[in-house]
């Protein structure tokens, strides 16, 4: 995805706001894991978070493609879009699957700032992608279920007022189908805090990623916070599971475009033993074969998310799209800092801080193992070998 395309206008609007937020900036929150709420601040008054979310609520009703280049823009840029991206598609589950009197309360708030849905709780300690799995129940008790359990890798719940919660409401033994019996809800964490049954835990990570385990004690969550029918809570988080994957698709796009316009750079100027290094083919190589690797992925991205918007199946797409992008990312990270040598480490290039950042998406949403099982399944017509 690139300035020639439908979205130029809107991806030099997130350049001029990216700008207020360079490298010093993030270098400062990095050292400290510090949440970028100035920034996360910007992006919604902006209105770049409420991208998804129709006109009818408040939010600007682009297609994915437009929320793409945007979290694209944000990457290339040198920023980082992982402290706010979730807003995009969390809250598509909502809006496919919600009450209108639950887009209606909720919607336009999120579109506006005045509430943040930044956490979305599905994995668990002990089940991890195996979401059928998980041990967190949520049961009915008059006009509210009852939560009990435990999720972790639930990012930004600190930084969230809402959080998208999958939880078991009726006992795995007791269902014909492991996918059933699983239900989303709404949960207000402000309420759930305040009340005492809601504890989050920081985890320190390798890059600042805001990202917690949470634990549920008898937290108590309205019925009418529940979204759609109960049971169905899992065909509802894979119905946005292609979403997610096709926006952190167009991040890995931005971050491999960084690194490869920042090695260039390098590769020019930096003169060793008479002549810019950039004319050693040691140097040449990597760069030129991230590129093609980076174009390619981008490609796959833009295939995935014509297929979404047209409301056809995407699943493959979406799949090798974060595949093939997460890989050239971290092939043009590699470069960059093998371009830089031992500038490559010192943090007042960056270089360091958006390596440790694009390996994340090697594991993250879903591990690259994982998808390869997806698409060979795709491939193969045969059941996937777990």
């Amino acid at each position: 995805m690139d300035a020639d395309d439908a979205y130029g206008e809107i991806r030099a609007s997130v350049r001029r706001l990216c700008a207020d937020f360079p490298g010093p900036y993030w270098r400062a929150l990095d050292r400290d894991a510090v949440y970028p709420t100035a920034f996360v601040d910007a992006l919604t008054a902006s209105g770049f978070l409420a991208a998804l979310i129709p006109e009818t609520y408040g939010g600007a009703g682009l297609p994915l493609s437009g929320a793409a280049a945007i979290l694209e823009e944000i990457q290339r840029s040198g920023c980082n879009g992982a402290a706010c991206h979730a807003q995009m598609y969390i809250m598509g589950a909502l809006l496919r699957h919600g009450s209108p009197a639950q887009k209606v309360q909720y919607l336009p708030a999120i579109a506006s700032g005045a509430l943040r849905l930044q956490a979305f709780g599905v994995t668990e300690p002990t089940s991890g992608t195996d979401t059928t799995a998980l041990k967190t129940t949520a049961r009915r008790e008059g006009d509210v279920y009852v939560v009990n359990g435990q999720k972790i890798w639930t990012s930004r719940a600190e930084h969230s007022d809402l959080m998208l919660l999958l939880a078991r409401t009726t006992p795995r033994e007791a269902v014909a189908k492991r996918t059933e019996g699983l239900s989303i809800f709404l949960l207000d964490m402000r309420e759930a805090r305040a009340a005492g049954g809601l504890t989050i835990r920081p985890i320190r990570t390798m890059m600042n990623h805001a990202t917690t385990e949470v634990f549920f004690d008898d937290v108590r969550v309205p019925a009418q916070n529940l979204v759609g029918e109960e049971g169905k809570g899992f065909r509802y988080v894979l119905s946005g599971m292609n979403a997610e994957r096709i926006l952190i698709a167009a991040e890995c796009i931005g971050d491999a475009k960084w690194f490869i316009e920042k090695a260039t750079a390098y590769a020019r100027e930096r003169v060793v033993f008479g002549r810019p290094i950039g004319q050693n083919q040691g140097i040449q190589f990597p760069i030129a074969r991230a590129y093609a690797q980076m174009r390619a992925a981008d490609l796959m991205v833009r295939d995935a998310a014509a297929l979404f918007e047209a409301g056809k199946p995407c699943g493959a797409e979406a799949n090798m799209a974060k595949m093939l992008a997460s890989e050239a990312s971290w092939a043009a990270a590699e470069a960059c800092v093998q371009t830089h040598g031992g500038f490559g480490f010192a943090e007042d290039y960056d270089v360091e801080r958006k390596f440790r950042e694009a390996r994340l998406y090697q594991v993250a949403p879903i591990s690259t193992n994982l998808i390869l099982s997806h698409i060979a399944e795709h491939v193969l017509g045969l059941p996937r070998s777990y």
